[in-house]
């Protein structure tokens, strides 16, 4: 699928190799700029070729560091702007702070519509991503969000790799939805887990409604932080007499002792994308064998050429 006129891809450091698959897809090249960093730590960016009534598209993922990557999307997006690029598209696959869409406690921040706001206020006229952690957070920007989902790949995945006796799992009632989804389309049951969180980063699940004894469970959610929370849930199941037990996350942060916590855990398989970039603590899951990465390449192609020719990407959602 190649794309002809005036479109450019760049990307920050979030995750080049995305970046380049996507070209590869397209059968351009990944724009040229420079960016490198002052010994203070600040961002130096200088695009190095022209830019002037293209229509441009920045690979950026928010993911850990996320300050350092939001930053680097920001100067970028200001840069292209500037360099009076015809239209700049802020390509988010994994959209940080997302879990901060809500004041669900006294005297906490809606850190999600501030970085809606920020990117917005930089000059994005249009926003890409992938499964929002809460699909409200397309309203939170005053700019056009195409809000793509992962479903179709992961559903295909199983489709050829199919798991007998299966049941879908949402880890919490807030994944339900999530995981009726994905129920239906792999001909599968549905289970729920009844969890507390008693502070960030930390849950206890009470127990689980459905039947899951002797079933193989895959477990539904749209990112894995610590793992603290899919591994109890893991743990849930086998109490309650599950055979295997797999799991599948759009985003794999794998932050602070996820792989740890994987590792040690009742979880057989992980299936993760590469909207984020699996990190040198991540390998020694994926050389084992316990986390299989997918790519979103081909689907945020599709998007971004169907956004290009200005034709509809509805057929590209769930």
């Amino acid at each position: 699928m190649s794309v002809t006129g005036k479109i450019k891809i760049f990307s920050g450091n979030a995750n080049r190799e995305l970046a380049a698959e996507i070209c590869g897809q397209l059968g351009i090249e990944l724009g040229k700029a420079s960016t490198e960093r002052f010994s203070d730590g600040e961002f130096n960016f200088q695009i190095e070729e022209n830019v002037r009534g293209h229509d441009v598209f920045i690979v950026q993922p928010t993911c850990p560091p996320s300050d350092r990557h939001l930053m680097e999307l920001l100067i970028m997006i200001d840069t292209f702007v500037r360099a009076s690029a015809e239209r700049v598209t802020a390509v988010i696959p994994y959209f940080g702070y997302a879990r901060s869409d809500k004041k669900d406690r006294p005297r906490v921040p809606i850190a999600a519509k501030l970085v809606a706001n920020l990117i917005t206020k930089a000059g994005a006229q249009r926003v890409l991503t992938i499964d929002l952690h809460a699909s409200q957070i397309q309203g939170f920007f005053d700019i056009p969000v195409d809000h793509l989902y992962a479903a179709p790949i992961v559903v295909d995945y199983f489709k050829a790799n199919p798991i007998e006796n299966l049941i879908v799992v949402a880890p919490d009632t807030g994944g339900a939805e999530r995981a009726r989804a994905y129920a239906k389309r792999l001909n599968a049951g549905l289970a729920l887990c009844d969890k507390r969180r008693e502070r960030a980063n930390e849950a206890d699940v009470m127990n689980i409604v459905g039947d899951v004894s002797g079933k193989n469970c895959l477990i539904i959610d749209d990112m894995c932080d610590t793992g603290g929370t899919i591994c109890k849930v893991a743990e849930a199941l086998h109490k309650a007499g599950a055979n295997e037990i797999s799991a599948c996350f759009t985003h794999g942060v794998l932050s602070g002792k996820a792989v740890e916590n994987i590792s040690g855990s009742y979880l057989k398989k992980v299936i993760v994308t590469n909207t984020i970039p699996i990190s040198d603590n991540g390998m020694p899951l994926v050389k084992g064998g316990k986390i299989e990465v997918l790519s979103v390449a081909e689907l945020l192609a599709s998007a971004i050429r169907s956004i290009h020719d200005e034709t509809s990407v509805s057929s590209l959602f769930i």
